[in-house]
C-alpha cells in the first residue's frame, strides 16, 4: 500500500515567457548568476519537503544547459550540504548520468555522501538523453547499442564496488585493477575506500522504453524501477513487465513493489483551474523536451522515445496529459481517489512522486507540495 511520498526537482532556473508561444527553447541563454539560482530553489524545497513529511526529494543531474532547464552538476556534493540543513529527508539521486563519470569516482563520491550524511542520500543511475552532455565527457554515443554497453558495464563495476571488500572487472572497456606492479606484487584487486556504510546500497533506474533488455538488467542487478509521467496503458504494461523480470530471476515482487510512480501535477479547486495554472508549465516543458524524443504522455511518445526519434511539442497537449493520468490536474479529492486506485491496482506500490514541469515557480512548487502533504498524504496515513 501506499505510504512513502516523494517531488522530483531537475534543477530548472525561474523561466519568463513560457509556453509554446513564449521564447524558444534555444533562444534562452541566462549568466551565471541565474543559472546559480537552482541551488536556492534546492535548499527551498529540501526545507520544505523535511518540515512537510516528505520522504524523498529526488534531484536531476545535468550539464553545460544554459538554457536553464536542468542546472544540477553533481548531485552527491548538493545532496550533502541539502542533508546538514534538513532533519529527515532522504535526497535522491534522480539520476546520475553514468556515462559522465569514471564509475570508481561516482562510487566514491556516493560512499561519501552515504556517510556523511549518515544514509540519507539514495543512489540512482541512469544512461542520460543528451548527445551533448554524454559526448562532451569523451565518452561518444557512437550508437543506442554503445551507449547501452557503456552503461551496464559501469554500473556493473560500481555495485562490485560498492558491495564487495576487494574486487576485480575485466570487460569490453575497463579493466581493474590494471595488471601493475605495485610495492613488491602485482595489483589482482582493489578497494573502495572508504565504502559506504549503510548495506545494501538501494540503487535506482528509470523505466524509459519499457524494453526487454533494460528491465532485464534491472531484475538482475535488483535495480528498482521509477515510471514517471508515463500514460497509464504503458505503466500498466511496464508494471507488469518489470514483475516478470524480477520473477525470472528469482525475486518474487507483488505488482507495483520496487518500483515508485511518478506523475507531474497541479491542484486546484477544479480541474479547469488547475490546467490552467499548469499549461504554460506543460508547453515549455514540451517545447524542450520534445525534440530531444523524451516524452511519454502516450503509446506514440514511447514508441518514439524507444527509437530515439524526435517529437512534436504540439502534438503534446494537456488535456490528452490529464486524459492518460500522466499528469494529475484538479482538486485533492479527486487526486486521492485516484491514487486510492492505483493502490487496488498495484497491491507493492509503496512510493508515489509528484513533480511539475520545466519552468514551474518556486513558489508555487512549495504551494503544491503544502497542499498536497495537508490535503492527499493523510489519506495514506
Amino acid at each position: 500500500m501506499i505510504r512513502r511520498f516523494s517531488t522530483l526537482y531537475v534543477g530548472h532556473i525561474e523561466l519568463e515567457q513560457c509556453g509554446l508561444a513564449g521564447t524558444p527553447a534555444d533562444d534562452r541563454r541566462y549568466p551565471n548568476a541565474r543559472l546559480t539560482e537552482t541551488f536556492e530553489t534546492a535548499t527551498a524545497l529540501a526545507e520544505a519537503t523535511d518540515a512537510l513529511g516528505y520522504h524523498t526529494l529526488w534531484l536531476a543531474e545535468h550539464h553545460f544547459q544554459h538554457e536553464g532547464y536542468e542546472c544540477i552538476p553533481n548531485i552527491p556534493l548538493l545532496a550533502v550540504d541539502l542533508a546538514h540543513r534538513t532533519r529527515r529527508v532522504k535526497i535522491g539521486c534522480a539520476f546520475n548520468i553514468v556515462p559522465t563519470w569514471h564509475p570508481l569516482r561516482l562510487a566514491e563520491d556516493y560512499a561519501t555522501a552515504d556517510i556523511l550524511t549518515k544514509g540519507r542520500v539514495v543512489f540512482g543511475v541512469g544512461r542520460g538523453y543528451h548527445s551533448r552532455e554524454v559526448e562532451s565527457f569523451g565518452n561518444p554515443m557512437l550508437d543506442a547499442e554503445a551507449n547501452r554497453e557503456l552503461f551496464e558495464e559501469q554500473v556493473e563495476i560500481i555495485l562490485k564496488a560498492l558491495s564487495q571488500e576487494s574486487f576485480s572487472h575485466e570487460g569490453k572497456r575497463y579493466t581493474i585493477p590494471p595488471d601493475v606492479p605495485y610495492r613488491g606484487y602485482r595489483l589482482k584487486e582493489i578497494t573502495l575506500v572508504p565504502r559506504p556504510v549503510h548495506q545494501p546500497v538501494e540503487i535506482w533506474q528509470p523505466i524509459v522504453s519499457g524494453s526487454a533488455r533494460s528491465l532485464d538488467f534491472m531484475a538482475r542487478h535488483g535495480i528498482k524501477g521509477v515510471i514517471s509521467a508515463t500514460a497509464e496503458s504503458v505503466v500498466q504494461r511496464w508494471m507488469q513487465d518489470y514483475q516478470e523480470a524480477a520473477r525470472r530471476h528469482g525475486r518474487v515482487r507483488a505488482l507495483g513493489e520496487d518500483v515508485i510512480l511518478g506523475f507531474r501535477m497541479c491542484l486546484d479547486e477544479t480541474r479547469e483551474r488547475a490546467m490552467q495554472r499548469a499549461r504554460p508549465y506543460f508547453e515549455e516543458h514540451a517545447k524542450f523536451m520534445a525534440p530531444l524524443g523524451m516524452l511519454r504522455y502516450s503509446e506514440e511518445h514511447v514508441t518514439a522515445v524507444a527509437a530515439r526519434q524526435a517529437q512534436s511539442p504540439t502534438m503534446a497537449t494537456l488535456e490528452k496529459g490529464v486524459d492518460n493520468r500522466s499528469w494529475l490536474c484538479g482538486p485533492p479529492s479527486e487526486i486521492v481517489a485516484y491514487l486510492k486506485e492505483m493502490q487496488a491496482r498495484y497491491p507493492g506500490l509503496e512510493h508515489i512522486m509528484i513533480a511539475w514541469a520545466l519552468g514551474t515557480p518556486r513558489a508555487l512548487m512549495i504551494e503544491q507540495l503544502t497542499r498536497f502533504a495537508r490535503e492527499v498524504m493523510p489519506a495514506f496515513q
